[in-house]
């Protein structure tokens, strides 16, 4: 469904991706791996068209992104951000439904409202977190509305960055058992940044990792242990000592 070929992104001196191949199947959930400032966000960003990468192609079914309708080409996506991203003044029912309410996709305001607190619903919250403001939910329940939102619109392609980000390690099960169900009942391509090992077992298929601008590996979870690759098995283990530089 997504391709990336021969990716590049600068910004001043600072080259980000430097020639990025990679293939994202359809109906398939692919994590890309590795250390903070490796260029994994602006990836995701180039592939959405919120940063317009330099040279190489990026193609969705096929199509260039950068010709695409923006409208129609963003409303295939969901996105759950790093920081939850809630909107502090809205109710927790017009975050989730904050798509439903806007745009070519604008629904009835009791109708959205419904398909909201279904959401809610589906991601473990009652019906009277609604009406309730982002401030006076637990960090773990913020995430969950943000989930929500992600797949209100019932997206064909959902992006997940840095899920259990801030998580305590029963939450973060919670948050990465609900990511794997949802993708697979709904059928969606998945696309998640992590460097939490335990999520990145929990919800691939495949797993991708970016290290000093490029792709190092990328194969299907069950060679994870096994890859031989040198720079894959220094993360994987977070071992101080391999190929990868560790910053002191």
């Amino acid at each position: 469904m997504i391709t990336l070929s021969g990716v590049h992104k600068t910004f001043g001196t600072n080259q980000v991706l430097r020639g990025v191949d990679l293939t994202i199947d359809s109906g398939t959930s692919m994590v890309i791996i590795g250390g903070s400032g490796t260029g994994k966000s602006v990836l995701l960003k180039c592939i959405l068209g919120l940063v317009k990468h330099d040279t190489g192609t990026i193609t969705l079914d096929g199509q260039d992104v950068t010709k695409a309708d923006r409208d129609a080409f963003l409303a295939r996506f969901g996105m759950l951000f790093q920081g939850g991203a809630l909107f502090d003044s809205l109710p927790v029912w017009q975050n989730v439904a904050f798509r439903l309410l806007r745009g070519s996709l604008k629904k009835p305001k009791d109708q959205a409202r419904e398909i909201a607190i279904e959401k809610l619903r589906r991601v473990g919250l009652k019906p009277d977190v609604a009406d309730k403001f982002p401030a006076e939910l637990s960090g773990g329940m913020q995430k969950r509305v943000g989930l929500a939102r992600a797949i209100a619109a019932e997206p064909e392609i959902i992006f997940f960055d840095e899920p259990t980000t801030g998580l305590d390690p029963i939450m973060a099960g919670v948050i990465n058992d609900l990511i794997r169900e949802i993708v697979t009942e709904m059928g969606a391509t998945a696309m998640t940044i992590t460097h939490d090992m335990t999520s990145v077992r929990a919800i691939a298929d495949n797993i991708a990792m970016l290290h000093d601008g490029v792709i190092k590996w990328t194969g299907p979870v069950s060679q994870l242990d096994k890859s031989g690759d040198p720079y894959l098995d220094q993360f994987i283990h977070g071992r101080a000592e391999g190929p990868i530089e560790a910053v002191r």
